[in-house]
């Protein structure tokens, strides 16, 4: 069947979503342990789950690699190659003799 090419930026609103769910369980615990009067933003919110989800895709995806510079034309290749077999691409097993060349 069709398959549905999932943009970078998709992926990393995924990745964001994750951490600002993260973010928001730590606040309403939070919320719950302290003290109403004394609450104030700063000690609600901490940024550090919605950094670390940012910098997990960028360190650890496959999209995530340094691009091969040594020509115009290599860079070019390395693009098509690392979008078509990234994560919910084509695998090498299912890819047919039309998309290998």
């Amino acid at each position: 069947g069709n398959r549905r090419l999932r943009t970078v930026g998709e992926l990393i609103q995924n990745q964001i979503r994750v951490g600002m769910s993260r973010m928001e369980r730590v606040v309403r615990e939070r919320m719950t342990t302290q003290d109403v009067e004394a609450i104030t933003p700063q000690t609600l919110i901490n940024i550090r789950p919605v950094v670390a989800a940012i910098k997990e895709f960028f360190g650890t995806s496959q999209l995530s690699q340094f691009m091969d510079q040594n020509n115009p034309l290599s860079g070019l290749t390395h693009k098509r190659r690392l979008l078509a077999l990234g994560p919910g691409g084509l695998s090498r097993e299912r890819a047919g003799l039309e998309v290998r060349d």
